[in-house]
């Protein structure tokens, strides 16, 4: 639990969108719990990230966040593509773990 503590786009820095952070979460921890090996689980890892850029065109909250960031932002900003994002993510993984016989 304490490797979570900073994933918040790297601590509040904007970086990494939480939304890939916590699927890539969940595939590694998920994989390993099935018996997969690193180098298995890390491509996984590394495709779900491929395809999240050419879908949504970074990883990075601050490019995914309508309107950047501000000093005043609504609590809700990014509920739109957090439930895009939740859906696509479903699908692709299902996909995944499908073709590598976990589901």
């Amino acid at each position: 639990m304490n490797a979570v503590i900073g994933m918040h786009g790297a601590g509040g820095f904007r970086a990494q969108c939480g939304l890939v952070e916590g699927a890539l979460m969940f595939v590694e921890i998920f994989l390993a719990d099935k018996g997969k090996k690193e180098n298995e689980i890390s491509e996984v890892c590394f495709q779900f990230a491929k395809k999240f850029t050419e879908k949504y065109v970074s990883l990075q909250c601050f490019d995914l966040r309508p309107n950047g960031f501000t000093n005043n932002d609504p609590p809700h900003a990014c509920e739109k593509l957090t439930i895009d994002v939740i859906i696509y993510t479903y699908h692709y993984l299902y996909t995944i773990f499908k073709n590598i016989s976990i589901i």
